[in-house]
């Protein structure tokens, strides 16, 4: 019966792999965000080089969605890096020069709070883009966006807030047994 568990235990602990290709799946969702990236940099560049004028709104709108771009980009690293690395298999990088600092110490909770920080800054630049160009929206989509904007700022801070209590809790059960 013992080894039979064992080997219950080992299956189930070998189902992590599975979400191996699901990390690969964002891995290809990157390069199609690195794609459409270049076609919108070129857009703008042809735009800036041809004979119609293009507006500085139009030049700060594009730019800040090349912006949005490289912060979903940032994103997607962070859940395929992290993600891989919490919740498959360690990545053996002891000592390569490109190691993200933030690796060394990730876990759940600290991939949930700097998801939650990327979610708000590319939240911010929806926001921003929607001010810059708010002639052109309702007021109703205006609110919604800022609203949806305060939800997600309230949701990092509890997260954040739930983590440290978490963290405190855990230190104090610590201290106890030692």
């Amino acid at each position: 019966m013992n080894s039979l568990v064992k080997h219950l235990e080992s299956f189930i602990f070998a189902s992590r792999w599975i979400q191996a290709p699901l990390y690969l799946g964002l891995i290809v969702a990157q390069i199609v965000y690195c794609w459409l990236f270049m076609i919108e940099l070129s857009h703008l560049v042809h735009g800036a080089f041809s004979s119609k004028h293009v507006s500085e709104t139009d030049v700060m709108l594009v730019v800040l969605g090349l912006i949005d771009v490289v912060m979903i980009a940032n994103l997607l690293i962070m859940v395929i890096v992290g993600g891989y690395e919490t919740f498959v298999s360690r990545l053996d990088l002891e000592g390569h020069p490109d190691q993200p600092e933030w690796l060394s110490h990730v876990n759940a909770g600290v991939l949930k709070i700097k998801l939650s920080t990327a979610i708000i800054g590319i939240s911010s630049i929806h926001l921003l883009k929607t001010f810059i160009n708010a002639a052109n929206l309702t007021e109703h989509t205006i609110k919604w966006q800022v609203i949806i904007h305060v939800v997600f700022l309230v949701s990092a801070v509890a997260m954040a807030a739930v983590d440290r209590m978490m963290t405190q809790t855990l230190a104090m059960q610590h201290t106890k047994h030692h």
